[in-house]
Formats: C-alpha cells, structure tokens, sequence
C-alpha cells in the first residue's frame, strides 16, 4: 500500500517533439503537476510531515519561489502555521499564490541568501522549524521517491537531465537512482549562466561561491550549492552543463507549444539542453528529464524577457 504523502505520483510521458530532436527516446518526468506546482512539495512535504511527528508547531522558509510555496501548501494541509520569507526579486505571481496557500509572507533582502539570513533569525526567536529550500536530507530522501516512481514504471533511463539550484534536486535524484540499483546512470546538471555555483565549483576545483546572481532564473539564485551536492559530483557521473537565459527562456516557450504546460526558466534550463541537444547526451538511447515546474512566471513575462534578451543579443 502505498505510504501517505503530500505530494502525488506524476506522470511519465514520452516527449515526441524533444525525441525528435536528440535521436533517443525523452521520457519527461511531469514535476510541474505536483499541487504546488513542482518537485519541491515531494522533500518539503517529506520533512514537514517528519517534524510534525517531533512536535513542530510552526514552519519558516525562505524563498523567492518553489520552496517557499511548497512549506505552506504543506502547512495548510497539515495544519501548521507558515511564515515565508522571500527576497525583494519575487514576483508577484509567486507572491499571491503564497497568500493564496495562507502563509504569512515577509519580504526582506534583495537575494535569497538574506532572506535566509532573515528566516533562521526568526525561526530561532520563535522556536519554530526552518525548512531550508535545498540543504537537509529528509529533503532529498523525499526527493528520490521520484526515482522509486520511475523504477515501478520499468523504465531505466541512460541518463537524467536536470536543473541544478542549490543542489536539493540532484542530491535526492542520486539518492533514488542508488536505492533502486541504478547507480551507474549518468545525471547532467544545467544551470543557466550567472546562477551556475555548481559549474564554478568544478571548474574550481572546490566548494566555492559566486559572487552574485545575475541570471533570471532566480529559483536557481543559490550563490553556493549544498556541499553535499558538489561532494557528490566526485562520487557518482555527473556532467555540467551551462545555458544562456536567453535559451531557457525560448525553452520554455516552445515547451509550452510542444506539451501545452507553463514552466519557469529554471525548469526551462534542462529543457533548453534538450532542444538544443547538449553533447553529453549524444548516444543516450532513454533520457529522463524532471520538468520540475515552477509556478512564479507567466506567458507575457516569457514573452517580455525573449523580446528583452533577444534586443540584447543584437545590441
């Protein structure tokens, strides 16, 4: 019998157009369905419920976006009084479904990482229970049930394309892909240029920083990726790859032509892999790609960041 969680079992479906265009089969993970929106509620909602049974009586977050949404969804559902903490970049269409899930929201910083800063100072004052967005294991232990899901349906993908924030994602994807004998496949990172803390750290050589985020993925504005997601890079076959905004952004649009689903280009940075066929996948038979969501964007604000980026571009 299935375990009662807050999140659902979402469908994997076979994409024709982005096979079409990498000469393998794409099987895309449909994250975005997930009632909050994303991926987000499967290791928020996992931790929610497991502090719930410690004897949580509160829940902060801090984030601009998915995260933030997921903890109150989470919240409501359980019961529990949220406060979201969220960066002055937040827009409007995130802001209103954090109200609409009935969190209190507090707008502080301009980035995430003073949000942060922000959420842990409250949550020690009023001895309630920080959800950090990306950084704790019960976070990525709800995560990897996506890969339990993925097994059940037969399906072993030659590798996972996936969008890298702050690491929540690839340490829960690696987590599953081990607990369920597949720990031989392949992840490819993506990140869009000016919030790519993974690709820096590589290239570095070591856990590093960036010294600001300046791309508008902003769900993919973490400075610095968990340690423990650029630790795995060491211990299990993952590849990094960089877009452009500009091509997350278009990624999304035809995304939302191709499957008719909005993302945002957070989401649209794996996509953007995909369509323009990144060389890591050459050769790749079965591609599983997590369509992770996101649910602060628009179709105009799509459309008014291509007209922008493509102005820049010929400028």
């Amino acid at each position: 019998m299935r375990p009662e969680f807050l999140h659902i079992e979402t469908p994997l479906i076979e994409s024709v157009p982005l096979s079409a265009g990498v000469q393998g089969n794409v099987w895309l993970k449909m994250e975005a369905l997930q009632p909050s929106g994303s991926f987000k509620l499967r290791g928020i909602g996992y931790a929610c419920q497991e502090y719930l049974r410690e004897g949580a009586k509160r829940f902060i977050s801090s984030s601009g976006g998915n995260a933030g949404i997921a903890v109150a969804y989470a919240g409501r559902k359980l019961g529990m009084p949220v406060i979201v903490v969220v960066p002055e970049t937040t827009s409007q269409q995130a802001l209103e479904v954090l109200r609409q899930e009935e969190a209190q929201v507090k707008i502080h910083g301009r980035i995430w990482q003073e949000a942060h800063t922000y959420a842990v100072q409250l949550s020690e004052e009023s001895n309630a229970v920080y959800l950090h967005p990306f950084d704790n294991p019960l976070i990525w232990t709800g995560h990897a049930t996506l890969i339990d899901e993925v097994r059940q349906s037969g399906i072993v993908p030659d590798v996972v394309v996936l969008s890298v924030g702050g690491g929540g994602l690839l340490c829960g994807i690696i987590e599953g892909l081990r607990r369920n004998d597949m720990a031989h496949v392949p992840i490819l990172a993506v990140e869009t240029e000016g919030a790519d803390s993974l690709a820096a750290s590589l290239r570095a050589g070591q856990h590093v920083e960036i010294e600001d985020i300046k791309s508008i993925a902003t769900s993919l504005g973490a400075k610095k990726v968990a340690s423990a997601a650029y630790e795995w890079c060491y211990r299990h076959e993952v590849a990094s790859h960089v877009v452009s905004d500009r091509e997350a952004v278009t990624a999304c649009l035809r995304f939302s032509q191709d499957h008719r689903l909005l993302v945002e280009p957070a989401c649209g940075a794996s996509l953007a892999a995909l369509y323009e066929e990144a060389d890591f996948l050459s050769g790749k038979q079965n591609i599983l790609a997590i369509v992770c969501g996101g649910v602060g964007v628009t179709i105009s604000q799509l459309e008014q960041w291509e007209r922008a980026l493509n102005d820049k571009s010929l400028g």
